[in-house]
């Protein structure tokens, strides 16, 4: 099959699913919808007739028995009801996964005969057979793998595990202590497989450390997996038997000790290095193209187009004109050519960057199913709304902050919104609300997530990072709320009093603040008790072409974001207050940073010789020692990528003009 059309039809159909789910909960918010309704039956008989185009029957199949159960709401044969809803639902997962199996393996292999049944049911039998569909245990895809664990034993071992097969298709890293088990969770057959699969998965991984899953913890979450996925921990067999039995999405789990078959497998590893280098190399790749949900696509105007096109005319015309200068030694006529080609390749690189943004649409179209889901699991009401949709951001940005944005979703709807009855209690309405809001201000964009939920306890926050250790009772004590509320980000930090199956808040924080950090962002969270939670990301609109400080340490050379640099003076205005040295500005004390102490740069330091620069106080404050400063200029930042990723004091690579490689400073981390 051509893949130009292959490709075609999986962004088409990823499009058509998200405007599909979220069609269908404007309808079961509210069923006399006929726009809403209207535009599903559109978009499932889309998805039909392109399934059948392009040869995949299974999936045709079933989006024509939703497309038939559609219709029959839409003639009011049937009411739009929970449970009808929950059907519909559990079908379109089916043909996300189906389309994420076809942009894997370019097939499908789902068998969706005993989904087409369910919905045939229901049209024949009324809404009551909808129910007997998700109890059956047909949703998992088996007919008798569920009752095996109808008494929801998660303890009992079970057959044993063939482990070997799946060692072959994971990399399971052996842990320091060497002690690895598998646990084999079913997570029986509901009819949200995707996000039961994904509160069973949360729990565990807040339970115990997990080291590798089969499948990805991806697709685990959207529900593409057959019966049953594995989680390996670094635990002894007895206490992941402890936790899985406390996870309450989990219908039955087989648990075994394969310390020594992981063991055996990391050797086997050691051994083939060399021979399958090539090999390793290409998993690598594709386990870390599974792990992200990459933008792989964008819409380019046809302006956009001719522009890029006018401008490339341009760049060929001024090549050719510096060629003859400098064939002929004219030094005028090389600066003004030189000049010309400055203004065409900054409007290149304004164009192209432009080329790249891509609505945040995109990323927060699918968050509505999300938290409908969320919501209706752990029986709570929640309004959730969305601003600013066409708000634009480059694509390697909206990449990443898809799971935290993710994140604070679950947060909000799991620890924000308080359940109906309690809110009643507090004389607020039944239903919560969540709105996600995004605005443009300059060159940076804010998204902000607003509940109207119980808020953050100060007091909690305060005693439990005594209690970590994370800052010193005094320290605590002097601290107002926002620096309060800002050791949420802190790692493993939760006030949370027991683990719940969606997310605890605080947990995971600081993957967020870490994430939004390389992007070089902030995060900002507000809260106030009983009236909710605001959490903001401050983003670039792009991040590829930064203005940076050159300076000197040693023989070495970094790059500081201009943006990030207040003032810079000789080093002679140190001075010395309890032992450490300091600048002071304004009234205020700016430690020193010594950058040849901080990145271990060999030579002698001479105190007083030297530059400082002061970085400004919005970041952090603090001055920067260096030897000597440099220039000013232009680059493109490369993020730290592999074991240098996530180093302190470091944000990305930079190739200058002589092909050297810089390294940008992160002032905030180092």
């Amino acid at each position: 099959m051509d893949e130009q059309y292959l490709d075609a039809f999986i962004r088409e159909s990823e499009e058509a699913i998200t405007e599909l789910n979220n069609s269908l909960l404007e309808l079961e918010s509210d069923p006399s919808d006929q726009a809403a309704m209207d535009s599903i039956f559109r978009t499932a008989h889309t998805l039909k007739g392109n399934f059948g185009a392009m040869g995949f029957d299974d999936a045709s199949d079933l989006a024509h028995a939703i497309e038939d159960l559609l219709d029959a709401i839409r003639q009011g044969d049937m009411d739009v009801t929970p449970e009808i809803m929950d059907l519909v639902f559990a079908g379109v997962d089916d043909i996300e996964a189906i389309v994420t199996e076809i942009e894997a393996n370019g097939e499908p292999s789902a068998d969706t005969a005993d989904r087409v049944e369910d919905i045939r049911a229901v049209m024949e039998d009324g809404p009551d057979a909808a129910g007997a569909a998700s109890d059956d245990g047909r949703s998992s895809g088996s007919d008798g793998d569920v009752d095996a664990g109808a008494e929801g034993d998660t303890s009992a071992s079970g057959p044993s595990i063939d482990v070997e097969p799946i060692l072959d298709r994971v990399d399971v890293p052996e842990p320091e202590s060497g002690t690895v088990t598998l646990a084999d969770v079913d997570i029986g057959g509901g009819d949200m497989q995707g996000v039961d699969a994904m509160l069973a998965l949360d729990a565990i991984e807040d339970a115990l450390d997990v080291v590798a899953t089969d499948p990805s913890t991806d697709e685990i979450e959207n529900g593409v997996f057959d019966e049953t996925f594995a989680v390996f921990a670094a635990a002894d067999e007895s206490t992941v038997r402890a936790a899985v039995d406390d996870v309450g999405p989990v219908e039955s789990a087989t648990v075994q000790d394969v310390s020594e078959a992981v063991a055996a497998a990391d050797t086997a590893d050691e051994t083939g290095a060399t021979d399958d280098a090539g090999t390793s190399a290409s998993t690598s790749s594709s386990a870390s193209e599974t792990a992200v949900d990459e933008i792989k696509s964008v819409r380019v105007d046809v302006d956009q187009l001719d522009d890029l096109h006018g401008l490339v005319e341009q760049l060929v015309t001024s090549r050719i004109k510096l060629r003859r200068a400098a064939e002929q030694n004219n030094v005028d006529s090389t600066g003004e050519t030189l000049n010309e080609l400055d203004k065409i390749t900054a409007s290149l690189q304004n164009t192209v960057m432009d080329m790249r943004l891509i609505p945040l649409g995109k990323v927060v179209g699918k968050f509505p199913r999300l938290v409908r889901d969320l919501s209706r699991d752990l029986g709570k009401e929640i309004d959730f709304s969305i601003e600013g949709e066409d708000i634009e951001l480059d694509r390697t940005i909206l990449t990443e902050i898809s799971d935290p944005l993710m994140h604070i979703l679950r947060n909000a709807v799991d620890h924000g919104i308080e359940p109906p009855a309690e809110r009643e209690r507090k004389g607020k309405s039944r239903e919560g609300s969540i709105e996600l809001r995004a605005r443009r201000e300059r060159d940076h964009v804010v998204i902000s997530v607003e509940d109207d939920g119980a808020g953050l306890d100060v007091e909690a926050i305060r005693e439990q990072a005594r209690k970590q250790g994370i800052r010193s009772a005094d320290e605590l004590d002097r601290m107002d709320d926002s620096a309060i509320y800002d050791l949420t980000f802190h790692p493993g930090f939760s006030t949370a009093e027991e683990v719940t199956g969606t997310s605890g808040r605080g947990v995971g924080m600081d993957v967020v603040h870490e994430t939004v950090s390389q992007l070089d962002g902030s995060v900002n969270v507000e809260s106030e008790p009983d009236e909710g939670t605001t959490v903001s990301l401050r983003l670039p609109v792009t991040m590829a072409i930064v203005k940076v400080l050159f300076i000197q340490v040693g023989d070495e050379q970094y790059g500081i974001p201009i943006k990030n640099v207040d003032e810079i003076t000789d080093a002679g205005e140190a001075r010395e207050i309890n032992g450490n040295e300091v600048i002071k500005h304004n009234d205020e004390i700016y430690p020193i940073i010594h950058l040849d102490e901080a990145f271990d740069v060999p030579g002698e330091r001479t105190n007083g010789d030297g530059m400082l620069i002061r970085v400004r106080e919005s970041e952090r404050k603090v001055a920067l020692h260096c030897d000597e400063v440099n220039s000013q200029e232009e680059v493109v930042v490369k993020p730290l990528e592999g074991l240098l990723s996530g180093t302190p004091g470091l944000s990305g690579t930079a190739v200058i003009g002589d092909g050297n490689i810089v390294h940008i400073l992160d002032v905030v981390t180092l």
